[in-house]
């Protein structure tokens, strides 16, 4: 990565000891950039921070009114979620409706976040189950977009129908031919663009209530999910869902591993897409809230705010060490 910019600076007493570089883009109604730091056109992965388009084709297809799923089951089709017992529960009987079982899904088992699940795991004999993955609500939203086609159960290669469905929405809403797909963290391809196409797909998001498409109510629909369940999108103690609260249902914010955050800001008619140079979360979280504030629709001094910038450090004594801050250029 090139003509990266310093986002985020972690000082230890009077000494800058760290800085995490980025790139961001805040893309317009009509796919214009109207910010930028960094190279927009650098090509990313946008791991989870695209869930949201691979949900796309489960409503558009008819698949999610024919199966009945609820604004909770979109939610959690959008999520990377805690693996508390409030997405567990869902998921699970998610796939009961769908006379289906963990085998049926293709994302994996690992421990989950959540302390109490975690705990009760480590506790037992029990190992992690598929339904603990953190995207096991977006494979649910796969199996039944599948369901609905009568397609396969390997629902995961790159030639079926349900992967197909889901890169020619990735293109359209980015509007960019993918630069090709690599394997995410739950087996799912995971389509490439630029930073740039992915701030357009948020765009697309955030302007899709003046629309009447097919897509766009599509689009609609999982941002009205995502902002009225942020507790089923990350989970207690994410910044997901603590900062949607903060926003008040204004603002969908999604997290995309090593380093990729994303918004949609209806009432701006603009989206946000970054990437941290170096992967690291605690920088993304950062430069997020930052970006976010900047444009105020964020309350600074809220306290979801000051957990992710501006943030004291501290050692085991509770001593303060420093400051973990964002840099100027993102608040000025």
């Amino acid at each position: 990565m090139t003509n990266s910019e310093v986002f985020v600076e972690v000082w230890r007493g009077e000494f800058l000891e760290c800085v995490h570089r980025g790139h961001a883009v805040i893309c317009g109604e009509n796919g214009s950039i109207v910010d930028a730091w960094g190279d927009p056109t650098q090509i990313i992965l946008p791991r989870s921070s695209s869930k949201m388009i691979q949900a796309l084709p489960l409503i558009e297809s008819g698949a999610a009114n024919a199966a009945g799923l609820t604004t909770e089951q979109l939610a959690l089709a959008c999520a990377s979620h805690n693996g508390a017992a409030i997405h567990r529960d869902r998921v699970d009987k998610w796939l009961g409706d769908l006379d289906l079982v963990d085998s049926d899904l293709r994302c994996g088992a690992h421990i989950p976040k959540d302390r109490e699940a975690m705990k009760a795991l480590l506790c037992s004999d029990t190992s992690p189950c598929q339904i603990h993955n953190n995207c096991s609500g977006k494979h649910a939203g796969f199996l039944t977009l599948n369901r609905h086609l009568k397609s396969g159960p390997e629902y995961l290669e790159i030639a079926h129908p349900v992967q197909h469905a889901v890169a020619e929405a990735f293109d359209d809403v980015t509007g960019e031919t993918n630069s090709g797909h690599a394997i995410d963290g739950c087996s799912a391809p995971n389509f490439a663009t630029s930073l740039h196409g992915l701030a357009r797909a948020m765009a697309f998001f955030a302007t899709s209530h003046s629309g009447n498409s097919t897509r766009e109510r599509a689009a609609v629909q999982l941002f009205d999910a995502m902002v009225a369940h942020p507790d089923l999108v990350a989970g207690e103690g994410r910044s997901c869902t603590e900062l949607m609260r903060a926003m008040n249902g204004k603002v969908a914010i999604k997290t995309g591993a090593d380093g990729v955050y994303v918004a949609i800001v209806p009432e701006l008619k603009i989206g946000i897409a970054l990437k941290i140079e170096d992967g690291a979360t605690r920088a993304s979280e950062c430069a997020i809230a930052a970006l976010l504030v900047r444009l105020g629709v964020l309350d600074a001094n809220h306290p979801s705010t000051l957990k992710r910038m501006n943030t004291t450090q501290k050692n085991c004594r509770d001593l303060k060490t420093g400051t973990l801050r964002p840099a100027a250029v993102l608040l000025t």
